[in-house]
């Protein structure tokens, strides 16, 4: 803070000292304006501050019979002249400096605002790091650049762009606007890869320094170019574009809102300027309609004399001094009276003949900004308001396309639901909707005259190729080779690479450098992090799209499937003539002849009684039971000659074995039909359990995720550099197996025999070529990628390379799965149900049989009586032999017993 009181020891002059003793209520209150009235916002801003100043004025009660008067101050874009005036009007005791009207002066006034307590307002210096925070008393009335950055960082999104060049002078308010735009774009994963910066508006005097840097992008990739500036600036700015062939087909220009306030203020603008501008989109802050914006709009022509148009900070100009009216009279409704005091620290200065005291502090300026900020109004602008942070409330803006001999609208944007066809008024009472679908602009008219929406980059025009990445392999070299040992590089991947570029509607000027010694594969790691650092444009090969590398990268559509998998040694299964028992394991064969007992068992109890096919000599018995079982497997309808719970059961043990025969047929059928081989890795899980060393290729990300996902100790792990190795060593037991990429693998069996997949792939990834983050060449890579595979280009590039086979079909078919024996706990189910219906047969059939049991056997009277033991040893002897009595027996049996009783009963006397 000392260094703007030694400013005002150097600026204040000598003169009388206007303090206010006590309170009172002047006649007058002076507000002060500090512009340059030679420039566009100056001139526009006078006349409309003049009409603000005769229509409060026009009611004398609204102000209590006091009036509002404007001090304009004509600082000729000059930054000293513009503090000088600041101080003269601290001198008349202002409540309020409406101004200035650049950043870089509010920078510089706020600390006297602050100082004196008195409320500073602009509508032109909108850099969004004037933070309420640092300059309480320094009020925007119009929207912070903060939003036109949030607008143009969406539009950019919008387009599908990722880069732009931000073309601006080197004053706060453009710098500051420009770093807010890269902290928008940032976050859309977008960026400014060039800042031309250019010197202040005030002192470009030729355009020499314009075309030096438009002559720098000219060269550069990106063909999207924001221009923040002023309008001295951006008129020579697209003049100069025009000449050097920059407003053609191929390049986007969006200009900020000065190019808006220029259309509106001298509309229409010369021939010669308007078709410099074809095809540029620009942003103007948004106005709804209303009634008070319509009549001021059709007073602006008497008012002006016709002198300049009316623009959108005309109107915030004109809303400013009716914030500052309504301030005063809410301060003075609220009994407060204005008063102003000396500056102790100014009072305190000693030096020569200043009068430092002729500055004084705004007495009630803390209260009188609160009321501006609590401001609630509808004006020429719409609604104002200020949110809690001093915001404007519900900022937008129009975006504009210049076509033909003028321009129209495409649209708008808001902060409430972004991008729309749709005025933000009608959407403010709906839920704010920011997802794509719901983003909308009308058609565009781009540079060159073409409704094509721009790509918005290029190959630079720098005489450079794109330094493409190779890896310099020492094993697999139909991927990728070197040729000769050159830079001349062939393979798979180049083929595929060459094949998509070619697809590309523009020329991609390359050459391939080699990563590594070719002695052994190279680090992939390592050499796709070179495309991160900037050493590589660009990598081609074998490149595993993984997640540590999509981090620092951006990767192409997948051009060849991948993923890892485990290959072991393995033998083939001999033939035999045992070979049908193999679909079941050995549990699985001896529950289904079990159940084959069980189940004629209990068919055997429940139909011996009543069927006779069922009785006879016991041999004859159980060659009926195994013959009933039996035969059910052929369908041959025997439950149709037994009872209704024999019935039962044999339907159930239809189904079982309905479904057993149906799955052993088709096992049976793959194991004659398919090369049967045999390991004892059955996939990863056999490697993770056990602690056999495992091999894996040097450079591969195999042996990282084996260690960090599957938890195998680094001490297994085995570097193997070749197929030859691979091959020795599975075969000499140097590892177990070897787990690899599918790729890999596959080009690695078509050569050695007697190895194999076994289980199934445990990863699932792609090969895809490696760009930097956020390049747009990877987007056109991958559709070109999947126009190949569309058209069966990739499948021909495949099978030029990758089809070879050494071994005809002794691999196997290299299945992502082995064939399985049946076991147990596939059909476990099916037994338990089988097992539940024979034992609630039983159960049922037992109680029948003991309850016809107790019927047929009462007691008599006059039976002889025995001992306990000899009781139920004779009662289970009697139950055994009705139990295996055939049930017609015993029914004529009981009949006989029932006649008998009857003819007893009637022959004894009466």
């Amino acid at each position: 803070m000392s260094w703007v009181l030694v400013l005002l020891s150097f600026i204040v002059l000598n003169g009388d000292v206007i303090i206010s003793e006590g309170a009172s209520r002047p006649h007058v209150f002076n507000v002060g304006a500090i512009f340059g009235l030679t420039t566009l916002h100056g001139k526009v801003a006078n006349i409309a501050m003049k009409a603000a100043e005769d229509d409060v004025n026009s009611d004398p009660s609204y102000l209590g019979g006091s009036k509002l008067r404007i001090l304009m101050n004509d600082v000729k874009r000059s930054g000293f002249l513009s503090i000088v005036g600041a101080l003269k009007f601290m001198e008349t005791d202002a409540v309020a400096i409406i101004g200035p009207q650049t950043s870089i002066m509010a920078h510089v006034l706020s600390y006297i605002a602050n100082e004196l307590k008195v409320p500073m307002l602009s509508f032109t210096a909108l850099d969004p790091s004037l933070s309420p925070l640092q300059f309480p008393f320094f009020v925007q009335t119009a929207p912070s650049d903060l939003f036109l950055m949030r607008a143009i960082a969406e539009m950019i999104t919008y387009y599908g762009w990722s880069d732009v060049v931000a073309l601006y002078n080197d004053d706060d308010n453009s710098r500051n606007g420009v770093t807010s735009l890269g902290d928008e774009l940032e976050g859309r994963r977008c960026k400014i890869s060039y800042k031309a910066v250019l010197p202040l508006d005030v002192v470009i005097t030729s355009p020499r320094e314009i075309i030096d840097e438009l002559t720098k992008i000219q060269r550069m990739e990106s063909r999207v170019i924001i221009v923040h500036t002023f309008p001295k600036t951006g008129k020579m700015i697209f003049e100069e574009a025009k000449k050097l062939g920059m407003m053609e087909k191929g390049y986007v220009w969006i200009a900020t809102t000065w190019l808006t306030s220029l259309l509106d203020s001298y509309n229409p603008l010369p021939p010669k300027k308007i078709k410099a501008i074809r095809g540029v989109l620009t942003l103007r802050i948004h106005t709804p309609e209303s009634r008070k914006r319509r009549d001021f709009v059709a007073r602006w022509n008497k008012l002006s004399n016709g002198t300049v148009g009316l623009n959108v900070y005309g109107l915030y100009a004109y809303d400013t001094v009716w914030i500052i009216a309504r301030a005063v009279k809410s301060l003075l409704d609220s009994g407060a009276n204005i008063s102003f005091s000396s500056d102790s620290k100014l009072t305190s200065l000693k030096g020569g003949t200043l009068n430092l005291a002729a500055l004084s502090i705004f007495d009630q300026g803390p209260q009188f900004l609160d009321h501006i900020v609590k401001t609630k109004m509808s004006g020429v602008t719409g609604p104002v308001q200020f949110l809690p942070d001093r915001s404007m409330f519900q900022p937008a803006y129009d975006i504009i396309n210049m076509v033909g001999d003028g321009f129209r609208q495409i649209g708008y944007w808001s902060n409430h639901s972004g991008l729309s066809v749709i005025p933000p008024e009608s959407l403010y009472s709906k839920p704010p909707n920011r997802s794509s679908s719901n983003q909308h602009l009308y058609n565009v008219t781009w540079p060159g005259g073409t409704s094509e929406t721009p790509r918005g980059w290029v190959f630079p025009n720098n005489g450079r190729r794109l330094r493409i990445g190779v890896p310099n392999r020492a094993s697999f070299k139909d991927f990728v080779s070197s040729i000769n040992g050159s830079n001349n590089v062939k393979g798979h991947s180049i083929d595929v690479f060459e094949a998509a570029i070619k697809l590309l509607p523009y020329p991609v000027p390359h050459e391939f450098v080699l990563y590594g010694d070719g002695l052994k594969n190279p680090n992939y790691n390592e050499l796709v992090n070179k495309v991160s650092t900037g050493v590589f444009d660009a990598v081609v090969g074998d490149i595993a799209i993984v997640k540590r590398r999509i981090k620092i990268v951006d990767f192409t559509q997948p051009y060849i499937e991948s993923g890892l998998v485990v290959v072991a040694a393995v033998t083939k299964l001999n033939d035999t003539p045992w070979a049908f028992l193999r679909p079941f394991t050995l549990p699985m064969w001896a529950v289904t002849a079990a159940f084959f007992l069980i189940i004629g068992s209990v068919i055997w109890v429940l139909e011996h009684r009543i069927n006779d096919e069922f009785r006879g000599s016991p041999r004859s018995q159980v060659v009926t039971i195994l013959w009933f079982t039996m035969s059910t497997m052929f369908f041959s309808h025997r439950e149709n000659t037994v009872s209704t719970l024999g019935r039962v059961v044999l339907l159930i043990w239809l189904f079982v074995v309905l479904i057993i025969t149906s799955s052993y047929t088709a096992s049976l059928t793959s194991i004659l039909t398919v090369q049967q081989l045999n390991s004892p890795i059955k996939g990863v899980d056999t490697l993770i359990s056990s602690s056999e060393r495992v091999g894996f290729q040097v450079g591969s990300y195999a042996e990282n995720y084996m260690v960090d996902e599957l938890n195998i100790a680094r001490s297994r792990l085995v570097a193997l550099g070749s197929p030859k190795e691979f091959a020795t060593a599975l075969q000499n037991g140097t590892v177990s197996a070897i787990v690899d990429e599918r790729p890999y693998i596959d080009l690695f069996l078509s050569e050695f025999c007697g190895f194999d997949i076994r289980g199934q792939a445990f990863t699932r990834s792609g090969w895809g070529f490696a760009f930097p983050r956020d390049s747009p060449l990877a987007v056109d890579m991958s559709t070109a990628i999947l126009s190949l595979s569309e058209t069966g280009e990739l499948k021909k590039i495949r099978e030029k390379w990758l089809s070879k086979s050494n071994c005809s079909n002794l691999n196997g078919s290299h299945s992502d799965y082995d064939q399985e024996e049946l076991g147990l706990h596939s059909f476990w189910g099916l037994f338990l149900m089988c097992g539940v219906a024979c034992f609630v047969a039983l159960l049922i059939y037992f109680f029948k049989i003991v309850r016809d049991f107790c019927n047929d056997h009462k007691p008599e009277e006059e039976a002889i009586v025995h001992s306990p033991e000899g009781s139920h040893s004779n009662t289970l002897q009697t139950f055994l032999a009705y139990f295996d009595e055939k049930e017609d027996k015993t029914k004529r049996r009981l009949k006989r017993k029932r006649n008998h009783d009857l003819s007893v009963k009637f022959s004894r006397p009466m």
